[in-house]
């Protein structure tokens, strides 16, 4: 199977190894974490969790490359029984469209249906870039608190059917 996808100017491939300082470097930034809730992790925190991700064979986790750069992450996962997907981007990629392309690929490359995804219902952008694929509010709750997400209301979202295109 070819892990490499295309769109105009984004494209999908698998994470190497040599992508991780680069998606380390945009899970610190601030803007980014207060934009998802969350909480950045340490350098040796944030290595056990991509070397579980690239380990399970459940997970497809892809490097969201943007003109030829790594602009950040996107992957589908399971997440309290459900699959689910999740994307980061780095701070200097944001409104450009490239979250929107790159979650195209990606439906493109898992046909697994239902998908879900939870997002912080303050996070508009992202609530706005699932919306544009065809997810739908399925459910409004609180999150409880972990030590990479503080407490939050978010929205569980679905994807049910054939993608919409972007």
């Amino acid at each position: 199977m070819d892990l490499s996808q295309q769109s105009p100017s984004v494209s999908l491939r698998a994470v190497e190894p040599g992508d991780l300082p680069v998606l380390f470097d945009f899970e610190r930034e601030p803007s980014g974490n207060a934009m998802a809730v969350a909480n950045p992790r340490s350098h040796d925190e944030f290595l056990r969790h991509w070397q579980r991700v690239l380990t399970d064979p459940a997970v497809i986790a892809r490097t969201i490359e943007y003109e030829g750069r790594v602009a950040g992450s996107i992957s589908s996962f399971p997440l309290d029984g459900r699959p689910s997907v999740g994307y980061w981007l780095g701070e200097r990629y944001w409104g450009r469209g490239i979250a929107s392309a790159a979650l195209g690929l990606l439906l493109g490359e898992v046909p697994t249906r239902p998908l879900w995804a939870r997002v912080a219902t303050s996070n508009a952008a992202s609530v706005r870039v699932l919306e544009k694929a065809g997810f739908i509010v399925h459910d409004t709750m609180m999150s409880e608190a972990t030590p990479r997400f503080p407490a939050c209301e978010e929205f569980l979202m679905r994807l049910d059917g054939e993608r919409r295109p972007a």
